[in-house]
C-alpha cells in the first residue's frame, strides 16, 4: 500500500511578537508551502509583520489565549485542504531548521503527533523557575496520560489536524499543548518524540508570556479530572 499523501502548512500562534515574527515566518516557508500566523489579539503590528513577511494572518480581536489560536487556526487550515499543521511559537525559540525532521517523522507516521523535545545547550540561561515548571508539568502530564512524555509544554509539533480536533480540547491557553497529550496518548494515538535544538535568547530579550505559576496551575487543573476519574 503506497504512503498516505499528507499536505502541511505551519501554524504560528503569536500575541505582540512583532520584532520576531518576520524570520519565524521566512524560516518555515522553506520547509512548508503555507503558512498561517494568528494573531492573538496582539497590540503592536504583529499582523502587518507577518503578512508582510508572506503569511496568511488569522486576527483575534482581543488575547484569548495561546490554546484558542491553536484551535482557530487548526480549524481554518482543515477548511483550506491541509491535513497537518506544524505548530511553532512566534517567539523565534523553534529553529527552522529542526523542522524537516518532523516533517519526515509525520509523513511516515501520518496518524500520529510528532513532538520536537528541546535539547537545551550548555551555554544557553533558562531560569530555574522555568525548568522546575516544565519538569513539573512533565511528571502531571505523563502520569494523567498513563506513559512517559518529554517536553510536554513544547509547543514545536505536528498535528494530525482532524484527529486533534476530535479530541475535544477544552483549554483556552497554555493548558492546550497538554490536554492534547493525555487525551491523544489515552485514545491510542501515537505520540513520537524527536530531540531538537532550541533557541533561547538572553533573558532580556525574550518575548514570552507564561507565567510559570499561574500556567503551572492551569495545567495541574487540567490533569486532576483525569486523575479522579471525571474525563476519560
Amino acid at each position: 500500500m503506497a504512503p498516505r499523501r499528507i499536505r502541511i502548512a505551519a501554524l504560528v500562534p503569536g500575541f505582540d511578537v512583532e520584532g520576531t515574527i518576520a524570520a519565524v515566518v521566512d524560516g518555515a516557508r522553506q520547509h512548508v508551502e503555507h503558512v498561517l500566523v494568528v494573531d492573538d489579539g496582539s497590540r503592536d503590528a504583529t499582523a502587518d509583520v507577518a503578512r508582510a513577511a508572506g503569511a496568511e494572518v488569522l486576527r483575534h480581536g482581543e488575547n484569548r489565549g495561546k490554546g484558542a489560536a491553536l484551535r482557530s487556526g487548526l480549524i481554518r487550515l482543515l477548511a483550506s485542504g491541509f491535513t497537518h499543521a506544524f505548530t511553532l511559537d512566534g517567539d523565534g525559540q523553534h529553529l527552522a531548521d529542526e523542522m524537516p525532521g518532523l516533517v519526515r517523522e509525520a509523513a511516515a507516521q501520518p496518524d500520529a503527533i510528532v513532538l520536537g523535545a528541546r535539547r537545551i545547550a550548555d551555554t544557553q540561561e533558562v531560569a530555574p523557575i522555568k525548568r522546575f515548571g516544565n519538569g513539573f508539568a512533565n511528571w502531571w502530564v505523563s502520569l494523567a496520560a498513563g506513559v512517559e512524555l518529554r517536553d510536554t509544554q513544547s509547543g514545536f509539533r505536528v498535528y494530525p489536524i482532524a484527529t486533534v480536533l476530535g479530541l475535544g480540547i477544552r483549554a483556552e491557553r497554555f493548558e492546550f499543548e497538554s490536554e492534547v497529550l493525555i487525551l491523544a496518548a489515552r485514545r491510542g494515538i501515537g505520540v513520537r518524540t524527536l530531540d531538537v535544538a532550541v533557541h533561547y535568547p538572553p533573558p532580556g530579550e525574550r518575548v514570552s508570556h507564561y507565567e510559570p505559576w499561574l500556567d503551572t496551575c492551569r495545567i495541574i487543573f487540567t490533569v486532576v479530572p483525569f486523575l479522579v476519574g471525571l474525563r476519560r
